[in-house]
């Protein structure tokens, strides 16, 4: 019902009284209040029902759903962090990926959430498969933890709009000298975050039948190995929240909000029970989508030529150490 386990949900509790972000009342205490509010975003279920199956009325619901979610959204500070500096301990503590990666920090994407904004804008909110979405911009961390969100872009915006938002915002996404996150083709290879080879396989469904033929192929599989931590994130976040993937029945500032409370909810369950089940899920890699670029020709060539450049050296001493040890 809560969609996590009871250590999780219990030090969900404490942590929201210690901070007093949220405080027991005369007609609910916290974790009737907590509850409520997870048996809602983990169902997608309405306010009227909630309240029939907790003897509550629709008023009461929907009055303290708004406590809670204020509470955990300012838990974000808390339990969403930038990655620091330090080889992450996947990369460490594995010959495929160290010392090639050394320098890379997480992954970065965006996914799709179902949207409800009025007639007259739902065209910028329409996503090229029709429905209409708010673009979310993440970036993760190798332990299954969001390390940066970004949600309420319209659906039609292309991810590299919305990435370029999240880097000049005052308190957004910083990318430390020298480090990289990992990002799919459409990105383009940029100052900050590396994508694969294009025309070159990718997916690791691609290399079942036959291993990598040269220094661009290995690249690829261990690049699409590492940044699908990210696909694997946003499928169990969806598993867990089913009300990220159903028609929202609130104004666009609380299916905004929302998103955020689903991503810190789950870092704060990533933390307290890593092993959860639902952790497990497996994912399907999406499509990506065609990325419009909005640096000038001469800023994207000086920038992709670095860039490319360190990708190039990557590739070859990977190619390299793998033909001396076969180690895929």
């Amino acid at each position: 019902m809560i969609r996590m386990r009871l250590v999780a949900f219990f030090n969900l509790c404490d942590i929201l009284s210690r901070n007093n972000l949220l405080q027991s009342t005369k007609s609910m205490n916290i974790r009737e209040q907590v509850v409520i509010f997870l048996h809602i975003i983990g169902h997608n279920v309405r306010f009227r029902v909630i309240g029939s199956r907790y003897y509550r009325s629709t008023e009461t619901i929907h009055r303290y759903f708004r406590v809670v979610l204020r509470a955990v959204l300012k838990l974000y500070k808390l339990v969403i962090r930038l990655p620091d500096e330090s080889t992450p301990s996947e990369i460490r503590n594995n010959p495929r990926f160290y010392p090639y990666f050394k320098d890379c920090i997480g992954a970065l994407d965006g996914t799709h959430v179902r949207a409800s904004v009025p007639l007259n804008i739902q065209g910028r909110f329409r996503s090229r498969k029709g429905g209409t979405t708010q673009n979310v911009l993440a970036a993760i961390t190798f332990d299954l933890k969001f390390s940066y969100v970004l949600a309420g872009w319209e659906g039609s915006a292309h991810d590299s709009r919305i990435l370029i938002d999240a880097l000049s915002r005052p308190r957004g996404l910083k990318i430390p000298e020298g480090k990289y996150y990992l990002a799919d083709a459409g990105y383009g290879i940029r100052n900050g975050y590396i994508t694969p080879y294009r025309g070159v396989r990718y997916h690791l469904k691609e290399f079942s039948a036959q291993g990598p033929e040269n220094e661009k192929e290995l690249f690829n599989l261990r690049h699409s190995s590492l940044r699908i931590t990210i696909e694997r994130v946003f499928g169990i976040l969806k598993k867990r929240f089913r009300v990220l993937d159903a028609e929202p029945f609130w104004n666009f500032q609380t299916q905004v909000d929302i998103v955020l409370a689903c991503c810190i909810i789950h870092n704060h369950i990533m933390g307290v029970d890593p092993s959860d089940l639902l952790n497990q899920e497996l994912y399907e890699e999406p499509e990506s989508d065609l990325i419009i670029s909005t640096l000038t020709e001469r800023e994207e060539r000086e920038e992709a030529r670095e860039w490319s450049a360190k990708r190039d050296e990557i590739a070859q001493t990977m190619w390299t150490d793998y033909r001396a040890r076969n180690i895929m």
